[in-house]
């Protein structure tokens, strides 16, 4: 079985996000960008899942501008086969990704297909969902765990009250959740390995994709500023400030 996973770059987690003066986007420039880290996750499942047999290729997909190919083989040196960059330099929304995710599936034709539940940059969570309904296959969004049995998936999924399993049948598709797993630190052999791996370069124009770029972003800001806390001495001075500003 081969398996497709997505890998987003994205402004690294542990930067600070700061809003252009203009309030026409966030600033990049000279800004660590790292995997999205739901997409890193997806990718070491997909790899823990060859390891055990049950698949024998996993094939990274990214979308993006040329610089891309960096992060790239920074998903080839966790030990993906090889890779898929659809170059563009423009921005894409989730039905535009989940578009090109499909015309990458009728080429590929893997048993299962692996994504982040979102990313974290615009936190949008709908590409996975988009993808199978596009590609009219099964899905399991959420994942904490996941085993492969024959052609079926089961997926446990972490829900309000509790714990959900559920079977699919596969081909499928399947987004991650943080307790699915934690992913493996890369090794400066593997660095030197990925240098050798194939990247497969598709210009988005060329897969003959149509817009789903239907939102339009008019305006960023930043939230607005937390105010001062205020210090009491002891509980009755607490419910005394609460009274006066009518929260009590």
């Amino acid at each position: 079985m081969k398996i497709l996973v997505g890998y987003k770059r994205v402004v690294d987690y542990n930067v600070r996000i700061q809003v252009k003066p203009d309030g026409s986007g966030v600033a990049t420039e000279g800004v660590k960008l790292s995997p999205n880290p739901f997409d890193e996750i997806a990718l070491e499942e997909a790899l823990r899942l060859r390891e055990k047999g049950v698949a024998a290729e996993v094939v990274i997909v990214g979308i993006g501008p040329a610089d891309l190919t960096a992060h790239l083989r920074n998903g080839l040196a966790m030990g993906a086969n090889r890779a898929i960059h659809v170059a563009t330099g423009d921005a894409v929304q989730p039905l535009t990704v989940a578009r090109v995710l499909l015309k990458l599936v009728q080429k590929e034709q893997p048993g299962l297909v692996i994504l982040g539940k979102q990313a974290i940059d615009d936190d949008s969570n709908q590409t996975g969902q988009m993808l199978a309904a596009l590609w009219d296959r099964p899905q399991a969004t959420f994942a904490s765990r996941l085993d492969i049995e024959g052609g079926t998936a089961r997926v446990v999924r972490e829900v309000d009250a509790g714990l959900e399993t559920l079977e699919i049948d596969l081909p499928a598709v399947v987004t991650t959740d943080l307790r699915l797993n934690e992913p493996r630190f890369i090794k400066l052999p593997d660095i030197m390995k990925a240098k050798s791996k194939p990247i497969e370069t598709l210009e988005l124009a060329s897969l003959d994709v149509e817009s789903g770029d239907h939102l339009r972003i008019t305006h960023y800001a930043p939230p607005p500023r937390r105010g001062r806390g205020v210090m009491v001495k002891d509980v009755a001075e607490l419910v005394a400030a609460l009274k006066n500003k009518g929260l009590v």
